[in-house]
């Protein structure tokens, strides 16, 4: 399955939910859990605005996500985040495309 993230995609996504950019509980709960919005402004941060990523398999889609993690807590300073299995589920669920 082939994976791809645009803002306009993850805005259609949350309106198919019923969703807000700002629901901070709901976008948590869709995107896995814990930390499902943190994940969830981690993919609008990767993605440039008008543009659409992406990837040939999930596991490209995740590698390309703490790619970005990585380089934004080297950035801060931090340690970098890990999303958890029900984060990855959720969002090889929402960004996957049919064939």
């Amino acid at each position: 399955m082939h994976y791809s993230v645009s803002h306009h995609k993850l805005k259609l996504i949350l309106a198919g939910q019923g969703l807000k950019t700002g629901d901070a509980g709901g976008i948590d709960q869709l995107f896995g859990g814990k930390d499902g919005y943190y994940w969830f402004g981690t993919l609008r941060d990767m993605c440039p605005e008008g543009k659409t990523l992406s990837w040939e398999n999930q596991y490209a889609l995740v590698a390309a996500i703490q790619a970005h993690e990585d380089a934004s807590a080297a950035e801060d300073e931090m340690p970098p985040e890990k999303p958890s299995a029900a984060n990855i589920a959720a969002i090889c669920k929402l960004l996957g495309n049919p064939v």
